[in-house]
């Protein structure tokens, strides 16, 4: 249950360049939390600690200027960082959210993606290494939300802006589908996904290649867990997500994807 079912969706995107940028660190080991804002603060950070779930969400409603980033522990007392990243996406919250997961546990990456987060950083971890996860979550959200409409120049990185699919219109990097007047938020991780499987459109993608060229998971996962994936997609895309006909299952292998509704 979302317990701050209207407050949670307050939240703004600072420019990669502002010095003022804040940052929310959920972190229940005290002597890493402490280090974590200590090193952060000395990179011009703002830092906001937080040692559960339940004050991760607390701060998300309460704060008076909203946070531009969470870096979030998946192992918390209380509610899991899986579950504060759901809540917080469930209230239409699409703050960047950087998952520290534990080393060795790659179920753990993909759970925190399925409940949103848009990147993750396993223990132990270098600090040049959580910079630069930070600083391009940071820029990546930036573009997306000063990236023009349609017809206009992509960011920097070279990415197409949009695809159209039928009267919907995916914007990969406003991490956003238009379908006429309605609007459906895609966290990075959705938006990776969908990218590339467009990009392969008409080839069956295997759920392995998905997991190591969108996640970059290399260990002995569960590839089923795409699959929760695929059915969010089909309820953004499909007119009818039971009879799909853009994101196409191929048994035994994976998806394959036709923006012509091939069978």
């Amino acid at each position: 249950m979302n317990p701050f079912p209207e407050q949670l969706t307050k939240f703004a995107w600072a420019s990669p360049e502002t010095p003022t940028r804040r940052l929310l660190v959920v972190e229940d080991e005290n002597h890493i939390a402490v280090g974590l804002r200590f090193n952060l603060e000395a990179e011009g950070y703002t830092v906001t600690l937080a040692e559960d779930g339940e004050n991760a969400l607390r701060l998300c409603t309460q704060s008076v200027e909203p946070f531009d980033l969470i870096v979030l522990d998946v192992m918390l007392p209380g509610i899991s960082g899986f579950e504060v990243a759901q809540t917080l996406r469930a209230a239409g919250n699409y703050v960047p959210v950087l998952m520290l997961t534990a080393r060795g546990r790659p179920e753990d990456v993909v759970s925190g993606f399925a409940a949103g987060a848009d990147d993750y950083l396993p223990k132990p971890f270098e600090l040049a290494v959580l910079l630069a996860r930070i600083q391009a979550l940071l820029r990546r959200t930036y573009w997306a939300r000063h990236t023009e409409k349609p017809g206009k120049a992509s960011p920097p990185n070279g990415l197409p802006v949009c695809f159209e699919l039928g009267e919907k219109v995916i914007l990969f990097d406003d991490l956003k589908i238009l379908d006429g007047e309605r609007e459906v938020p895609l966290t990075l991780m959705e938006s990776n996904l969908l990218k590339y499987l467009i990009e392969h459109e008409g080839r069956a993608v295997s759920r392995k290649s998905l997991l190591e060229d969108v996640w970059g998971l290399h260990e002995d996962t569960d590839t089923r867990a795409i699959d929760n994936f695929i059915v969010r997609l089909r309820r953004y895309l499909e007119d009818d997500p039971q009879n799909p006909k853009h994101l196409l299952t191929v048994r035994g292998v994976g998806y394959r994807f036709e923006s012509g509704g091939g069978e």
